[in-house]
């Protein structure tokens, strides 16, 4: 029996919507089936180099598609993920979902009434080091999250913290297994009209601290993740997706008359890691879940684990502008479907 095609479409032609169409147009059995710009010319040219078809109207895919990429600046998201959503159209949309949980929660009660699936583009949780190192951290005492890079002119409208800190809040909440209980956030303008460097402290219930820091006003790009355990400190390189793991071997003291020395030795593991792009296995995550809706089977929707990134990093915002040093979460966390 052949093989289902489904057919998928872009509406963004900018950056992050070409890794999108590129993508789309490397698998074999998903057919980009349109491209969406509101500049005209620029949908045009991204339809002749993929040979399909150009809109300038997200609408004009709706009965074309099966799935769709929404690539836009975060205030279209909302309204152009809605109009997919009522029509069944499955849905994958950038980070950050929506300006707000409000509208990111709606999307999710489209999504449940129509039976579509919806994906945030969280495309770090597929990176093949992330992967890995959910095998590895049992314990974490202490969590060091460093995103760093230079200004980049088209992002400037979001603030670093959902341009950036967003990927780390979504990872840091998922490798801790524990609710978070206080938050520190500071942040400054650099480049643009918004926060450009952000430094945010996490305590959890559990002991854990995490220290979350995203630039983009550093002229070396740093993708890095470190973790401190009882037995072990393990460093990831998102970039390289590389994960070392440093473990105590042996220690020693010699006492003399001069002097105390110290001699600590360490071997360190590096860990065998699958590396591959990180976007095209979340979109074959998707189209794997469109396969299994149009089959019959239940969509699983995790609205609480999708959003609580999102939750946090408005409330950093909320923090750094308004000058707040310090939030105390209570025992309902501000992701939670319960929560007010």
């Amino acid at each position: 029996m052949a093989t289902e095609r489904l057919r998928a479409g872009v509406v963004g032609a900018g950056h992050m919507g070409q890794y999108h169409m590129l993508v789309y147009a490397e698998l074999w059995d998903i057919e980009l089936a349109g491209v969406v710009d509101v500049d005209r010319d620029r949908a045009a040219r991204a339809a002749a180099h993929y040979d399909t078809r150009a809109f300038a109207d997200h609408r004009d895919l709706l009965g074309r598609v099966d799935l769709v990429s929404i690539a836009v600046p975060t205030e279209h998201h909302f309204h152009i993920a809605s109009d997919f959503l009522e029509r069944g159209v499955s849905v994958l949309v950038e980070k950050p979902v929506t300006p707000t949980l409000e509208e990111a929660r709606e999307l999710y009660a489209l999504a449940r009434r129509s039976g579509a699936v919806l994906h945030i583009g969280h495309v770090e949780r597929f990176n093949g080091a992330v992967q890995e190192l959910k095998k590895i951290v049992e314990r974490p005492l202490l969590v060091e999250s460093r995103r760093l890079g230079p200004f980049e002119p088209r992002v400037q409208k979001d603030t670093v913290v959902m341009d950036l800190m967003i990927h780390d809040l979504d990872i840091v909440l998922g490798l801790v297994d524990s609710p978070p209980r206080r938050l520190t956030a500071m942040g400054s303008t650099v480049h643009s009209g918004t926060v450009d460097v952000a430094n945010v402290q996490i305590a959890f219930e559990s002991g854990t601290i995490a220290v979350i820091t995203a630039s983009r006003a550093t002229e070396e790009k740093i993708r890095t993740l470190a973790i401190t355990q009882p037995d072990a400190y393990i460093v990831l390189d998102y970039s390289e997706q590389d994960i070392r793991v440093h473990r105590r071997a042996a220690q020693e003291y010699t006492l003399n008359r001069e002097s105390i020395r110290y001699r600590r030795a360490s071997f360190v593991e590096h860990v065998q890691v699958h590396k591959d792009n990180p976007l095209k296995l979340e979109i074959l995550h998707l189209a794997h879940a469109v396969k299994r809706a149009r089959a019959g089977q239940p969509v699983v929707l995790a609205p609480d684990e999708d959003l609580r990134s999102l939750a946090m990093a408005l409330e950093i915002e909320r923090m750094i502008r308004d000058g707040r040093a310090e939030v105390v979460y209570p025992n309902t966390l501000p992701w939670s479907e319960h929560s007010a």
